[in-house]
């Protein structure tokens, strides 16, 4: 199970991929692994639920994901590509993602009473 899944209901979980460019990675039919992104397709991306099963990491499988990701067609045109990660910064560098430069330009509110909490 992902640190970011936890506590969220499946009917969440479902509806967050409705409208999302969602990303699969199979191994002999099985999924091993698992990203989104929330876009418009124009200039901006969030990646999001990015997942690799524990035993599938340190194989290249990851990577072969995020290099698929960046390369689909209809994201080359975007200015900005962002993610939040608690624990994977060095995986996402090799990738050019960086720590945010102005910091202080971005803001958030959580709204975390909006998960339902798992049956």
């Amino acid at each position: 199970e992902s640190y970011w899944a936890k506590n969220i209901s499946f009917e969440t979980v479902r509806d967050s991929l409705q409208d999302s460019l969602c990303f699969g990675l199979y191994e002999s039919g099985r999924q091993i692994g698992f990203a989104r992104l929330v876009t418009d397709f124009a200039t901006f991306a969030y990646l999001s639920d990015v997942f690799v099963l524990e035993n599938q990491r340190g194989r290249g499988a990851g990577k072969w994901m995020m290099e698929k990701i960046l390369a689909y067609p209809r994201l080359q045109k975007l200015r900005r590509l962002m993610l939040i990660t608690e624990d994977a910064h060095d995986f996402y560098r090799q990738f050019g993602f960086r720590s945010l430069k102005n910091q202080e330009r971005y803001m958030e509110k959580v709204l975390v009473s909006k998960y339902p909490k798992r049956k």
